[in-house]
């Protein structure tokens, strides 16, 4: 569903979805999380820790399920990245 909405209003969803998650929860987002949709992620997962979840990291699925960027391309997943962490 993330990947539908666009601009600012997806941080903005990111941080109420993380909002309403019950302490001790664990999230996960696997995305084509590119600039021009998501913005800086590394920057939002760090406010993320600034603002007291834990564990949060950002894992190159493309990389770790394909094996290279070059061939995760291929299938049009050059961009993918999971968001996890835990409130």
């Amino acid at each position: 569903m993330y990947h539908n909405i666009t601009g600012a209003e997806k941080r903005e969803l990111l941080l109420e979805t993380l909002r309403v998650l019950k302490k001790g929860g664990v999230f996960a987002l696997n995305d084509k999380m590119k600039p021009r949709m998501y913005g800086d992620m590394e920057a939002f997962a760090q406010q993320l820790r600034d603002l007291g979840y834990q564990e949060v990291r950002l894992i190159d699925t493309a990389r770790e399920a394909f094996g290279s960027r070059r061939r995760a391309a291929m299938m049009m997943l050059g961009e993918s990245r999971m968001l996890v962490g835990r409130k």
